[in-house]
Parts: C-alpha cells; sequence; structure tokens
C-alpha cells in the first residue's frame, strides 16, 4: 500500500508535494485543515499521513491526538525548522518522525520511503520468527508485541526500534544505529527524536523483578534492552 495522505493549510506546497510523489509511483490524498485530516487518516485507507504542525483552527498536534486515539499508522511531521517544542511534543503524542520546513520534495519522499520500509520490511530472520526477551515477545512478520502476555500498544517507530533493540539484547546499540536501522536514516545533529521515543517505550513496558526499566542508557553507547 503506497497511498500518502498529505495534510497541511499550504495549497500551493501540498500541490508542489503532491506531484513529486506521484511521479515517484505514488498516490496521494490532500486536505488542508487538521479535522479533514484526521477524519481522513482514520478511514484506514492510507499508509502514511504527512501532517503540518501549524495550521489554523484545529491544528496539527489536535489532528495528531486525534489520529492516535484510533490508529497506529505511521505519521510525518512537518514541522517549522528549529522548532523544538512542538516536535518533541509530536514525538511525545505518537509521531513516526519529521521534516523540517522548509524541505525539499525530494527529502520528504525519501523520509516517507525510509517510514515505508521499515513498517512494510520483511522480516530479517524468515517468516514465522518469534523474539523472545524476557517478559518480552515480538512478532516482526505480524508487528506485533506483548509484555507478560499483555499486548502493547506501539507505533511504527517504537515497534521498529524495539525490534532492533530486541536482536541486540544484552549489547548496546548506538543512538546512530537505532537511527539508521528504526528510522532509516542517519541519526541528525542535536537530533532528539530516538531518546523520545525510547522514553515513550519505557513507559509502555513493564519493570524486571527489581523493578529497573528493561531499557538502559548506556553511557557514551547508547541504549541497552536487559536480558533477565
Amino acid at each position: 500500500m503506497n497511498h500518502v495522505l498529505l495534510i497541511d493549510d499550504d495549497v500551493e506546497l501540498v500541490g508542489m508535494f503532491a506531484e513529486y510523489l506521484e511521479q515517484e509511483g505514488f498516490s496521494v490524498t490532500c486536505m488542508h485543515n487538521g479535522e479533514d485530516g484526521a477524519r481522513a487518516a482514520l478511514t484506514g485507507g492510507y499508509a502514511i499521513a504527512v501532517l503540518d504542525v501549524m495550521m489554523p483552527g484545529a491544528g496539527g498536534i489536535e489532528a495528531l491526538r486525534q489520529i492516535r486515539a484510533g490508529s497506529r499508522m505511521p505519521v510525518l511531521m512537518l514541522t517549522a525548522r528549529g522548532d523544538d517544542a512542538d516536535r518533541i511534543l509530536g514525538l511525545e503524542l505518537g509521531a513516526d518522525d519529521y521534516v523540517a520546513k522548509p524541505c525539499t520534495p525530494r527529502e520528504l519522499t525519501a523520509r516517507v520511503r525510509a517510514i515505508l520500509r521499515r513498517t512494510q520490511a520483511v522480516p530479517e530472520s524468515g517468516p514465522g520468527v518469534v523474539l523472545s526477551v524476557g517478559k518480552l515477545t515480538m512478532l516482526p512478520e505480524q508487528r506485533r508485541a506483548t509484555w507478560d502476555g499483555q499486548h502493547l500498544d506501539l507505533t511504527s517507530t517504537e515497534f521498529n526500534l524495539l525490534e532492533v533493540l530486541a536482536r541486540n539484547a544484552g549489547r548496546p546499540v548506538s543512538k546512530n544505529d537505532l537511527s539508521e536501522q528504526g528510522l532509516g536514516r542517519p541519526l541528525a545533529r542535536f537530533d532528539r527524536n530516538i531518546d523520545v521515543h525510547l522514553s515513550s517505550l519505557r513507559h509502555k513496558l513493564g519493570p524486571l523483578a527489581d523493578g529497573r526499566s528493561c531499557l538502559q542508557t548506556i553511557y557514551r553507547q547508547g541504549y541497552q534492552l536487559i536480558k533477565e
């Protein structure tokens, strides 16, 4: 499925993005306000939503809240360059990644491809593989995960990052490797994306028997999923 939902009130910009995406083989639907965009996203007919944060009325952050209340579809945010507050809030609310505006259609398309490549990837270890680390069980082919038998409600990026950590359980994984393998792009300077996603994962995963989080920060090395 390669149907992209573009949600942005800048009609000219959206038209330019849509034209480029269609040339690259995507189907595109455009919405110009957050309310209509969220309603369309929740129909389930799209592979990914590209959502501008700054829109009049029901803005991008509110649209993201509405989408995340009923869907785990990938969401790529468009944010103002240097606007860290909205960017971090969006990631905390479940956005998968962001692109800072102004950006080129080529850059946007590359980011969309990176997210979909990870979301729709065939598991490396073949069909039917099960990853088990302590109370964590992951089924990459089905993109399902449980903790102590209870379903984990993860975004696509959270699932990707947790899968990378599970495949390397007991060993630290650098933030750059997590970005490359989990987000499909190199880690940018001053990028807090990985930190925000891992913070969210800590809240969703249960503690170890001794009360510690199973996701540990390893000084100057990255993050590690602890084996029990």
